[in-house]
């Protein structure tokens, strides 16, 4: 029995599946880790941590599966896009990688902008601070000595490639994410990477997500138990890798993702930019496919915020808040916590609660939380609507999907039918896993990349979406009206 590894180096942990041939799930692991602020904006890791938590999980499989361990024959790797991972000479890390989520470099985003004003449509949307780019033209002017030094610029998940096989290579649409790529050529586009002041040399090379990136070092297969022909595939940015995973690779096949940040993704077969809407339009990481991304920058991050202030587990908060559900009730809560990117572009943007009073209890704001998201999303699905007008279904992956409830209020909201698939929680690391298995396999890309069983399907309720229309209207005009404060405390910055 051959089988297979994906693995998703997450913002919050590393997950990893064993799978067989058919893509079926053997077993799992993941370990999770955290994020460090040491300013206002600033959200930054030590590509290390992502390394040995990813060498935790594979040695705990490990343990546990002895003879399928042995049949290991590719590994496929998903990852956290957009961050910025610094390398010298030795392939060492110049300083903690900076995250998607980092929002310092907002002048360099309009500096790059104005300096390359055809990026929207090259890259498939403007510049914004969470981009590879801006970052690295953030460090040439706040720490020209770490910038010097640069001879490599990776991203997340290849950092952890370059551990397993030593080779500095990225796929096409972890590499979209950086908006150095040129997304109809699917190559690195030199004018950017020159107003960046760096170019081609340091990126790294680029093949499709199911391609053949290398072999696994010597020392490292024996460190793990694997064979030294174990081929490490492509891979992908975690956005298309959970479309991957879900069977999303064709014209109009659309997703909703609840992970630590959230997006809707739609399938495309060639690539239109729609920059002005701040809709991504990205290269797919399997070839001839691109793909129109909707991004918010908070998920299901603020319930994970939630729960840990107000120190309840998720679930309980899930089952207080449905138990004691009010669709009309008047408490709201702007999911703002790391800025926001589709459709506002506001890194300053922050988090409020609105309309609590003394009786209000903690189920009416996790209410306020779901709601809140799920609003968000229908910012990003009015967003998507000039190209996606009668979109027919979302998929539903990442965590936040576990929730029913949840899943239920988003499907009132966006008046749209949400399909939960089997498995929808392992997301980015089973597409990972089915990429490995192309790899390795080269089977037809359509026989394995299938849609998974549908679990459940949560149809909208049209009085209750009339409702959340209403507020939805309410939602909108508490933005505007804060969004002149957001910048206070950064101008300076």
């Amino acid at each position: 029995m051959t089988t297979y590894l994906g693995i998703d180096i997450g913002t919050s942990a590393v997950k990893v599946l064993l799978v067989d041939s058919h893509g079926d799930v053997l077993d799992s692991h993941s370990e999770s880790y955290g994020i460090d602020s040491p300013q206002p904006l600033w959200n930054e890791q030590n590509p290390d941590v992502w390394w040995q938590a990813t060498v935790n999980s594979l040695k705990a499989l490990q343990a546990v599966n002895e003879s399928a361990w042995r049949q290991v024959a590719a590994i496929g790797l998903s990852g956290q896009m957009h961050g910025a991972v610094c390398l010298d000479d030795q392939g060492q890390p110049l300083r903690p990688a900076i995250l998607w989520n980092d929002g310092r470099a907002f002048q360099e985003s309009a500096t790059l902008n104005r300096l390359c004003p055809n990026i929207g449509h090259t890259a498939g949307v403007p510049a914004m601070p969470g981009f590879t780019a801006p970052k690295l033209l953030w460090l040439h002017q706040h720490e020209p000595d770490v910038f010097r030094r640069i001879h490599k610029v990776i991203l997340p998940k290849d950092y952890v490639r370059l551990k397993l096989t030593g080779t500095y290579c990225t796929d096409v649409s972890d590499a979209a994410g950086t908006v150095w790529l040129d997304e109809a050529k699917r190559d690195w586009d030199d004018d950017i990477l020159q107003a960046c002041h760096l170019t081609r040399v340091q990126m790294p090379t680029l093949i499709e997500g199911n391609g053949n990136s290398g072999t696994l070092l010597e020392d490292i297969a024996n460190q793990l138990g694997l064979s030294t022909q174990v081929c490490v595939a492509g891979g992908a940015g975690d956005a298309s890798a959970g479309g991957i995973g879900i069977g999303a690779i064709n014209e109009g096949d659309a997703f909703l993702s609840l992970g630590t940040s959230g997006q809707i993704f739609v399938a495309k077969e060639q690539h239109i930019a729609n920059p002005d809407a701040y809709i991504h339009a990205f290269a797919h990481a399997l070839p001839n496919r691109w793909c129109h991304m909707a991004c918010l920058l908070n998920g299901a991050s603020p319930l994970q915020w939630f729960s840990t202030i107000t120190s309840t587990p998720i679930a309980t908060l899930l089952e207080e808040a449905e138990s004691q559900h009010n669709i009309h009730d008047s408490v709201y809560f702007l999911p703002y916590l790391t800025g926001e990117r589709t459709p506002h572009n506001n890194p300053f943007a922050t988090g409020s609660f609105e309309g609590i009073t003394g009786q209000t209890q903690r189920s009416d704001m996790t209410q306020a939380i779901l709601e809140g998201i799920a609003f968000s999303f229908r910012d990003c699905l009015l967003a998507l609507n000039s190209r996606h007008p009668s979109l027919t279904a979302l998929g539903a992956i990442g965590g936040g999907a576990k929730s029913a409830f949840w899943l239920q209020i988003l499907a009132n909201v966006l008046n749209v039918p949400i399909h939960k698939y089997q498995g929808a929680e392992t997301g980015p690391a089973m597409g990972a896993a089915r990429l490995a298995i192309l790899s390795h396999t080269q089977q037809d890309i359509e026989s394995v990349c299938t849609p998974p069983p549908v679990e459940a399907i949560f149809l909208p309720d049209p009085d209750r979406h009339n409702i959340y229309v209403k507020k939805h209207v309410h939602f909108d005009r508490l933005y505007q009206a804060l969004s002149p404060t957001y910048t206070y405390g950064h101008t300076n910055m």
